[in-house]
C-alpha cells in the first residue's frame, strides 16, 4: 500500500508495527540501525526496528501531510516528553487528523499509582512507586556508558492523570475526550496496535477532532 494511501498513523511505536499503518519512532537507535554501512551491526536492542518504522519525532514534526489521517496513536509516548513538549504533541497531533479523527492513547496513570502506594503499609512502598512511575533511580553509572543512558529515552518526564490530560488535550482542540479501554473503539484498526499489556492498570483516553 502506498504510504499516501495509508490513513492510520501511530508515532513511538517500538517494535509494535503492523501493517496498514505508518508507524514512527523517535529512537536514537533506530537512527543508528539505518545508517549506511555501520548500522547493521548496532545491537542494543534485544531485537532490531521492523523494516517499516520510520525515524520521526512527533515534537518536532513529522515528515507527512496535515489533516490526512482517520486515526492516530501513541502508546506510552507523552510520559517521556517534558510538559512543555508533550503539549506540542498534542497541537502536532490534532494538526494531523482529518476531520472527525479518532486520537487514542494510553500511558502510565500517576492517580493509579498513587492510590496503590497511600494503600500499602509496607516499607518499599515509595520505593514501588518510584519503580512503578518510572522516576528516580536505584543506582547511577559512573563510567562512560551513562551516556547511553542519556542518549535514549527511557526515563519518565511529565506524569498524568486523566484530569490533566483531558485539560490538555481540550486546549490542543479536541472534543469528545473519554477514558478509553482497549478495543472499545468504532475504529477496529486500532486494535492492530493496541497490546494489551501496555494498557494494564495505565490510562487510555480517546478523543476527536471535530
Amino acid at each position: 500500500m502506498a504510504a499516501s494511501a495509508v490513513r492510520h498513523l501511530q508515532y513511538g511505536c517500538g517494535f509494535t508495527a503492523p501493517p496498514g499503518w505508518r508507524h514512527f519512532d523517535a529512537s536514537p537507535t533506530l537512527k543508528l540501525e539505518r545508517l549506511p554501512i555501520v548500522g547493521p551491526f548496532v545491537r542494543k536492542n534485544h531485537r532490531r526496528f521492523p523494516s517499516n518504522v520510520e525515524w520521526g519525532d512527533i515534537v518536532a514534526g513529522l515528515p507527512v501531510p496535515n489533516a490526512h489521517f482517520d486515526g492516530v496513536y501513541c502508546s506510552h509516548v507523552l510520559e517521556h516528553l517534558s510538559l512543555a513538549d508533550a503539549r506540542v504533541a498534542l497541537g502536532r497531533t490534532f494538526a494531523l487528523l482529518r476531520a472527525g479523527g479518532i486520537f487514542r492513547l494510553v500511558l502510565p496513570d500517576v492517580e493509579h499509582l498513587a492510590r496503590r502506594y497511600l494503600s500499602d503499609p509496607s516499607a518499599d512502598a515509595v520505593h514501588t512507586l518510584m519503580r512503578d512511575s518510572g522516576l528516580g533511580r536505584e543506582s547511577r553509572r559512573r563510567s562512560a556508558v551513562w551516556l547511553i543512558d542519556w542518549f535514549g529515552n527511557s526515563r519518565h518526564l511529565w506524569m498524568w492523570d486523566f484530569k490533566a490530560l483531558e485539560a490538555a488535550l481540550r486546549n490542543a482542540g479536541f472534543q469528545g475526550i473519554r477514558r478509553a479501554t482497549r478495543g472499545d473503539c468504532e475504529d477496529p484498526k486500532f486494535l492492530a496496535v493496541e497490546e494489551s499489556d501496555r494498557w494494564r492498570n495505565c490510562l487510555g483516553v480517546e478523543c476527536r477532532k471535530a
